[in-house]
């Protein structure tokens, strides 16, 4: 066979398609740009791993698809994979072994097509009150509605705020897949806790040797979106030079790796979001001022779930109805009393809350109906302590008195507190008392500010 005229990988890195290229014993040899952008893993992250620890598909908890794959023989399956980032997206994988000239597979090589844009448009799933994923027909949504469709076909920079657990990265979704760019990479990056150095490198990239431990060359998320949309949760966490950074690109459309010599141009919209102030932040000089304007020139802002007339039965059935049709159940709903409680609850953990509430009932539910016993016990707990106050164990292991005029944000919190303080500090132990998971706590914790950003300490409470 002749030499072919061109680099087959370079070609295979113009494919909107995530591309692996496995070894005959199943561990990656390749992955082209497109699944570098998907899965959040870099091609010198995931040579020489098993393709079951980069792609993390669904299908391959029980037994790997390529067992079953004989020789001329190809396979697709439907299924989600779990991206670096713990982020799960559905796809559609398609197996076919490599045959050498002697008719022996040599390798295999996988297909991996990302289905959320298909999903959004399949009529079957379209919501009669939504856009994308983000559903609701209160005003507020209504009014976010009406602005998609034209901010989706610019090009400009958007700012989304609002509250945790509000929809912000759906919202980025679906403003990506309703635009002309949604056959390319759609890549989010969250900053967390991470060193000023390595969230530079995770965005930016670097060049082998910019910093101890790099040993290669590593692209960053702005070249695993390439002509897509890169999506930057919690902006205003970023550090001051990586802001200016940030601008340089948005003013210049080109990036700088981390200890490199030469830039290089990238053509990628920005979605940043943000639970804070930032106008505040910007005013206060923690954040500059020239890239809060650059990116607020196109803003949306999405409420607080208690604020959306309405969305909080449309949300419970939909979640509902999707939950059971994933567990083969038949549910006809919610019993009166368990809407009350559910419709009069503030949900400081907003959609994502809810969606939890949801999922753990329809878990727990054994008859047609969802009814009270069918609900996390802090939520029945929380509606009898505002309708009829009651200090002692009988109410909660946590005795806490609810005073005149407090609302349930400060009862919440005081809860909160008084068992951090009976449970010395140790969440764990003050989770159990409050009847919630440990994820529950934390992500309460963080919403009335009881935890120091980026640290495991406690505020308010002596720790």
């Amino acid at each position: 066979m002749k030499n072919l005229p061109v680099d087959v990988y370079a070609a295979l890195d113009e494919v909107p398609l995530g591309i692996s290229i496995l070894g005959k014993d199943r561990k990656i040899l390749f992955i082209n740009r497109a699944l570098e952008a998907m899965s959040g893993f870099s091609r010198g992250e995931s040579e020489g791993l098993p393709c079951s620890s980069v792609l993390r598909f669904s299908n391959c908890i029980e037994n790997c698809p390529l067992g079953g794959v004989a020789e001329r023989e190809k396979k697709a399956l439907e299924g989600d994979i779990i991206t670096q980032d713990h982020q799960k997206i559905p796809v559609l994988v398609t197996f076919a072994p490599l045959i050498n000239g002697r008719g022996r597979i040599t390798g295999y090589i996988e297909t991996v097509e990302d289905l959320r844009k298909r999903r959004m448009v399949d009529p079957i799933r379209i919501h009669p009150f939504s856009f994308g994923d983000i559903i609701g027909r209160s005003p507020q949504m209504e009014k976010i509605f009406k602005f998609l469709p034209a901010i989706a076909q610019s090009d400009s920079p958007v700012l989304i705020t609002g509250q945790i657990g509000t929809g912000k990265d759906l919202l980025a979704s679906a403003i990506h897949y309703a635009s002309s760019r949604s056959k390319n990479p759609f890549v989010i990056f969250r900053c967390g806790a991470l060193p000023d150095i390595l969230i530079e490198s995770e965005l930016f990239g670097h060049e082998k040797g910019a910093f101890p431990g790099a040993t290669e060359n590593k692209p960053g998320k702005f070249r695993f979106a390439q002509n897509g949309t890169l999506f930057i949760a919690e902006v205003g966490d970023l550090p001051p030079s990586l802001q200016l950074k940030l601008l340089t690109y948005l003013d210049e459309k080109t990036i700088y790796p981390l200890g490199g010599t030469r830039n290089f141009s990238a053509d990628v919209r920005v979605i940043a979001a943000t639970s804070l102030n930032l106008e505040q932040i910007a005013r206060g000089g923690h954040f500059r001022k020239e890239l809060f304007f650059r990116l607020n020139a196109v803003s949306l802002h999405l409420p607080p779930l208690k604020d959306r007339d309405g969305d909080i039965r449309l949300l419970l059935e939909h979640f509902m109805r999707s939950h059971a049709s994933a567990q083969k159940k038949t549910l006809l709903g919610f019993s009166s009393e368990c809407l009350k409680v559910l419709e009069e609850y503030t949900y400081p953990g907003n959609v994502l809350e809810l969606k939890h509430i949801a999922e753990y009932a329809v878990n727990i539910c054994r008859d047609e109906i969802i009814g009270l016993r069918d609900l996390p016990a802090y939520l029945t707990e929380h509606f009898e302590d505002l309708v009829a106050p009651i200090a002692g164990p009988s109410a909660s292991p946590v005795e806490t008195s609810v005073e005149d005029g407090m609302d349930w944000s400060a009862v919440e919190r005081k809860m909160i507190t008084n068992a951090l303080i009976k449970a010395k500090g140790r969440r764990s132990r003050a989770a159990q008392l409050l009847g919630w998971g440990r994820s529950t706590l934390w992500r309460k914790m963080k919403h009335y500010g009881l935890a120091a950003p980026g640290d495991e300490g406690l505020r308010e409470i002596g720790q």
